[in-house]
């Protein structure tokens, strides 16, 4: 077989399992170049923090014994790596919480079930932060991951470390999160492949605090997806993980429309660069407009503005009403009541990001079903919105990857964009639009900044048009480029 890379380590999931049905190299071999580079690299970067070594081991020798007879399963053998959020049976999960390490599940959550019943290896747990929240991976328990591309950065949050493993070439695909870009912005940071699906399709039963029960459950706005090195493995990971859950797991397969073009001449793309909340830096402007000169050269129909696009400041407010919201269901009493008398001195003139957050906080049920029903009307404008185009293509984030920085409270942390000073809390407005539509989000790496830092753009879909949007990122990378390894030598 052909690969694009003579390094296992940077072979792609679908690769692998070629090479491991062809027996062009075993399960054990494949294994063992994943461990050493997480054992000789990882000291650097601390994306893999939870190691599962042995179990991995065994795993792959049993994989060997069925590739013989044939075993179809199409990540047979192949080595993942999971958020550390996620439950996996007889290994430690903490959400980051220093009192939360001794809590050890017994069941995988149904996500890590399915990779595992196509026959995925898991070698062990990457990174995230406190709780999973923030757009950095760091805590107390695990410390923090660097970014592969520069390790004075971060490689994001909260699926931070899972982005790194990938762009250091410790495995081919990883199982992350996404409430507030927790999959998004480190794809972006780091320069690989990551897929937001519409809101519902993969359960996130056993995708829960430690000691939480594992029910199916379907979190508002929250999801469970795939990151990889390339859109193939998005497209094959979705695959195995979309369908309804199930007690037993079996017979929850769902087939999603197929992507609407399978050329890039034929689709319909609305570009967007400018946001009426943030400023975005104009090295991700020039990427972007760079991507859409592109798209028009190779024959798409490129437009830069539309009459039917939704207000974009509303449904940023929109979605930080019922984001804060349900944040703060899950916060002790004490932090509930200190925020809720500084919403109470906010003035009633004062409408900034920092007090819209510290109002909806507090939101009563009758508030909420309020801010849901403008939800509802928004969605369908965004919906209405993609029978005049196929795809929407945006911004993830103002900047590319951010100076590590860990001053405890984030309404205090401040970030530069082309020189002027912004809060950290209020990067957030490009992704709000999938997040609180509930559509499907592809980044895919489309540049590098001048720093030689990764780019990624955002690719919105239709309601269920998730392979779409995945196919879409594969036409670009066909015509464009896609991942490259970071450029330090130790990597490659």
């Amino acid at each position: 077989m052909e690969k694009a890379s003579e390094n296992p380590a940077y072979w792609s999931a679908t690769e692998q399992s070629e090479a491991l049905r062809d027996r062009c190299i075993s399960a054990v071999e494949l294994l063992n170049c994943s461990i050493k580079r997480i054992e000789t690299i990882d000291q650097r970067l601390n994306a893999v923090v939870v190691r599962d070594f042995e179990r991995a081991r065994a795993a792959a020798a049993q994989a060997d014994d069925l590739l013989k007879i044939r075993d179809p399963r199409p990540l047979l053998g192949v080595p993942v790596t999971v958020k550390e959020s996620f439950n996996v049976g007889g290994l430690p999960t903490t959400w980051g919480f220093p009192q939360a390490k001794g809590f050890v599940p017994a069941k995988d959550a149904a996500a890590v079930q399915r990779l595992k019943a196509a026959g995925a290896i898991v070698v062990g747990k990457t990174n995230i932060p406190t709780g999973i929240s923030d757009w950095q991976s760091f805590n107390a328990v695990y410390g923090t991951t660097n970014n592969p591309w520069d390790e004075s950065r971060s490689p994001g949050g909260s699926s931070g470390g899972s982005a790194a493993a990938l762009a250091a070439g410790y495995v081919a695909l990883e199982l992350g999160s996404d409430l507030r870009g927790s999959l998004r912005v480190p794809a972006h940071y780091c320069g690989v492949y990551a897929h937001k699906p519409t809101h519902g399709l993969i359960p996130l039963r056993g995708h829960v605090p430690p000691g939480t029960e594992a029910l199916p459950t379907n979190p508002d706005m929250a999801v469970v997806g795939p990151l990889a090195r390339c859109p193939d493995d998005l497209m094959l990971a979705m695959n195995l993980l979309v369908g309804p859950d199930s007690p037993d797991n079996e017979g929850y397969r769902l087939d999603l429309p197929a992507a609407r073009h399978t050329r890039l001449q034929d689709f319909r793309i609305l570009v967007l660069t400018e946001h009426p909340l943030i400023t975005t830096s104009a090295e991700i402007t020039a990427a972007l407009n760079l991507t859409a000169d592109q798209l028009t050269v190779a024959g798409g129909s490129v437009s830069r503005a539309s009459h039917a696009l939704p207000d974009l400041a509303q449904t940023a407010a929109t979605y930080t009403e019922l984001f804060m919201s349900l944040g703060a269901s899950f916060w002790p009493v004490e932090v509930y009541d200190h925020v809720k008398k500084i919403a109470s001195c906010i003035p009633a003139d004062v409408n900034t990001p920092s007090a819209q957050r510290a109002r909806a906080a507090i939101f009563s049920h009758r508030d909420w079903i309020t801010a849901d029903r403008v939800r509802a009307s928004l969605r369908q404008r965004w919906q209405d919105l993609f029978s005049e185009f196929d795809v929407v293509l945006c911004p993830t984030m103002p900047t590319t990857a951010l100076l590590h920085d860990h001053f405890a409270d984030q309404e205090g942390r401040r970030i530069l964009i082309d020189g002027a000073e912004m809060r950290y809390e209020d990067q957030d407005p490009w992704l709000t639009i999938a997040s609180m539509s509930g559509l499907p989000s592809t980044v895919a790496p489309v540049a590098q900044s001048s720093s030689g830092l990764p780019i990624g753009v955002q690719i919105l879909g239709p309601h269920l048009g998730d392979k779409t949007t995945i196919g879409f990122a594969g036409l670009i990378e066909r015509e464009f480029g896609g991942f490259s390894a970071p450029p330090n030598a130790t990597f490659r």
